[in-house]
């Protein structure tokens, strides 16, 4: 019916999509990674989180076991270090026979305009923390989820890596996320003979405590966004769970290289 409200996120629930997968979820602290912990903990998943942030991670793994739930964690553990990485996926893989799928969700970065932005503090930090830290993730994962011979990787572009938003200052953030949307596919053609898939996620904004700042705090930042969604409402981090379900089952085992816009349609005008 024209004018109608777009519907809301379909809330998570249990189910067996993930039944029997191992999956390693990093940044279970907040935002999109703690959204994808808790669902694939409820579709069967065993779940092993991570995120530099200890009493955060440690309060999402205390509110999955309140709803029965069980998501291990390393915490506090910095992605940007090569030997932490490891010990990350060696640790999964040692306690639960192997990794099934990584979710590579953890990362930080710097919003500011071009002439106000510091080459070391948040050009560099950015693409440590939006770009490296999928890297060494991927890197270090990698011998285990070849051992598998069918595996999931799922990492995080952005719809700004195709377009910019006016009231934004994500010049750091857009290239960061460019490069792991091209980063992505050459792991696919690498990961295909060992039957590694490798796909990505670009959402545009999606509503958690890191984006309510802006969305509450910048004049007219909120209207702006919605400008651009055919679908008039913010993304909720259960749209994006239930796309990482799907790309981490077996029900997309025919699907790699793969970019998903998953954005309300901003980026297809």
């Amino acid at each position: 019916m024209a004018g109608a409200e777009p519907r809301a996120a379909l809330p998570a629930r249990r189910g067996d999509r993930l039944a029997g997968k191992v999956a390693v979820v990093t940044g279970i602290g907040a935002g999109i990674g703690q959204g994808i912990a808790r669902m694939f903990a409820l579709q069967g998943a065993t779940v092993i989180g991570c995120d530099i942030d200890a009493p955060a991670a440690q309060a999402t793994v205390e509110a999955a076991a309140a709803e029965g739930l069980v998501i291990d964690s390393l915490h506090p553990l910095d992605l940007t270090d090569p030997a932490s990485a490891r010990r990350l996926m060696a640790q999964a893989a040692e306690r639960h026979g192997g990794i099934d799928i990584l979710v590579n969700a953890a990362a930080f970065g710097a919003f500011r305009w071009l002439e106000e932005m510091d080459y070391e503090r948040d050009w560099r930090r950015t693409l440590v923390g939006e770009v490296d830290i999928v890297f060494l993730a991927c890197q270090a994962a990698w011998p285990h989820l070849k051992d598998r011979g069918a595996a999931s990787v799922i990492n995080f572009a952005s719809a700004n890596a195709r377009m910019a938003l006016p009231l934004s200052p994500a010049l750091a953030h857009c290239a960061g996320k460019g490069a792991v949307l091209a980063m992505s596919r050459q792991l696919a053609m690498e990961g295909g003979p060992h039957g590694i898939r490798v796909n990505t996620i670009s959402p545009a904004l999606v509503e958690t405590a890191a984006t309510r700042q802006p969305l509450e705090q910048i004049p007219g930042f909120r209207e702006q966004v919605l400008e651009k969604f055919m679908l008039k409402r913010l993304g909720q981090t259960e749209d994006i769970g239930w796309l990482a379900v799907y790309l981490g089952s077996d029900e997309s085992s025919w699907v790699t290289a793969a970019d998903f816009n998953i954005d309300a349609g901003a980026t297809a005008w």
